[in-house]
């Protein structure tokens, strides 16, 4: 009887892991980076779970053990982006630090995946509020937590204001340059754009 129980205890011990399947975490970014893919390539409206799977080289049922949709999908890839945010420069001038933003932002939204998604996204986003949140996040929350500190420093070294506008300071450094990139899509940037484009933002803030 002792030994019964024991290989009875064993076998259960043995059988458990079956039932628990556990999320491999490769397959997962392998499926998030697939979204980008398929987002770049046919859009929001045509992408599908089953091109999704099929660029991760999954089957479908390892996309929705992850997500329940499509919707819930790339909501969550792109508000991924909001946390991931910019390093904030640090260099000991406003103007330099906000060419250094300006910089890596120029190059994350020219990137040939970023320019062509962002404009798809958003005109799923005017027919769709929550996919609107995910990207509005996506867009602001990084670049304003960087642009933050990046006032903030200013504001130590006497360069801005104290009690400045915010909200206007944040439109002011994040606009111009999305506007460009974005918006009006302009292949190339015109030379000494983004030096010129620091100095102004930098003495338009001083001037607040």
């Amino acid at each position: 009887m002792t030994t019964n129980a024991g290989g009875s205890q064993t076998s259960q011990r043995r059988r458990a892991p079956a039932g628990a399947a556990v999320l491999r975490e490769d397959v997962t970014e392998a499926i998030r980076a697939a979204v980008f893919g398929e987002l770049a390539a046919v859009g929001y409206a045509r992408m599908s779970i089953e091109g999704i799977a099929r660029r991760a080289g999954v089957g479908k049922t390892a996309v929705y053990r992850r997500w329940r949709s499509k919707l819930h999908l790339v909501l969550d890839v792109v508000s991924a982006l909001a946390v991931q945010g910019l390093p904030a420069p640090d260099t000991g001038s406003l103007e330099t630090d906000l060419r250094l933003l300006y910089e890596v932002t120029s190059r994350a939204l020219r990137h040939p995946v970023a320019s062509q998604i962002l404009p798809d996204l958003q005109a799923e986003a005017a027919r769709n509020p929550d996919l609107a949140d995910a990207v509005q996040k996506a867009l602001r929350d990084g670049q304003e937590g960087v642009a933050s500190s990046i006032l903030a420093a200013a504001e130590e070294r006497g360069e801005v204001r104290a009690g400045l506008d915010r909200d206007l300071a944040l439109d002011l450094i994040s606009g111009p340059l999305y506007w460009r990139a974005v918006v009006i899509r302009s292949p190339k940037l015109p030379k000494g754009y983004l030096g010129g484009l620091a100095r102004g933002t930098a003495q338009a803030l001083k001037a607040l």
